[in-house]
């Protein structure tokens, strides 16, 4: 008998930099009552859900954006998500920015069962932008700034019949994210993104963003035999662009479910699980085809290096 799980992505409109906390839980507790009309069991919300995407912003005195971070989770602002979530029997991933006792700074997501209990915590590892302000960009891209780059890793956890991992937007781009994660047996990968519709110009790209953001889920969907979740926040947010595209991804990695607006809007797919064993057993089967002595490149340096013999 399959493992049949009714995903759900729950893309966010534009947030302003003064909507509240408590807004921005409404609207996504709206999303979880609909989530609930539909039969979904696991909602994947975006990267910073909870506040505009701050890093567009330059601060010399980083304390002075702390408003804009989260010290505990849940909090009073939070709590009621968490409570209509466990009351509808929904899991969900939750981004925002977490601001640890000793004031250490993440770009975070949860991932929250059922019961309304957390259930696994990622802190974004490619941390994309920039950390001093640059006065040729129509919009700052802070995140560097900010953040740190996260230390947990690429965890993956046992939730809805499934293994779940988590990411965050930019991780996106990086094939080792799902590699690694599907090497710990993932089965659903799912990460919220935030991402501008502007390069450095401000020339509109928009045909590039959306087709490198699909590109990058569905082909690393097929090649770690799994299902991948996107999800944005979207529209124009203060005045930058951002793209919508929110998707469900299955491991054929054709898209099974997109959102249409660039509001807040809900997609939804009955996935089966266990699709995710052809490629890992047949076309992927890692065990048998996987040959990690040619691989030491990719953890032995960083940046791209010319081998000895074509040196100059």
């Amino acid at each position: 008998m399959s493992r049949i799980v009714n995903l759900g992505a729950a893309q966010m409109g534009p947030i302003a930099p003064d909507e509240t906390r408590e807004s921005c839980v409404k609207r996504l507790i709206d999303m979880i009552k609909q989530a609930s009309s539909r039969g979904c069991q696991f909602v994947v919300f975006p990267e910073l859900a909870l506040t505009t995407f701050f890093p567009r912003y330059y601060e010399e005195d980083i304390t002075k954006m702390d408003h804009w971070y989260e010290t505990e989770m849940p909090n009073n602002a939070t709590r009621p998500l968490f409570e209509a979530a466990a009351e509808a029997g929904i899991g969900f991933y939750l981004g925002y920015a977490e601001l640890t006792p000793e004031g250490r700074r993440f770009n975070t997501a949860i991932l929250v069962d059922g019961n309304g209990k957390i259930n696994g915590k990622y802190r974004k590892v490619h941390l994309p932008g920039h950390s001093e302000y640059e006065p040729q960009r129509p919009f700052q891209h802070l995140e560097k700034r900010y953040f740190e780059p996260g230390d947990l890793g690429f965890g993956v956890w046992r939730q809805n019949e499934s293994i779940i991992g988590m990411a965050i937007c930019n991780d996106r781009r990086w094939p080792e994210t799902y590699r690694v994660m599907s090497l710990k047996g993932a089965e659903i990968i799912v990460l919220g993104y935030n991402t501008p519709d502007l390069n450095t110009s401000g020339k509109e790209q928009n045909h590039l963003r959306m087709f490198h953001n699909h590109l990058t889920l569905q082909s690393n969907a097929y090649m770690n035999g799994c299902w991948v979740i996107g999800t944005a926040k979207a529209g124009v947010e203060d005045g930058c662009m951002l793209i919508g595209g929110s998707c469900i991804v299955q491991p054929s990695g054709e898209i099974v479910a997109q959102a249409a607006t660039l509001e807040d809007e809900l997609v939804a797919f009955a996935a089966d699980i266990d699709i995710c064993n052809m490629p890992k057993e047949t076309i992927f089967n890692f065990a048998r085809h996987r040959r990690v002595e040619h691989y030491t490149n990719i953890t032995g340096q960083t940046g791209a290096e010319l081998p000895d013999h074509l040196k100059l």
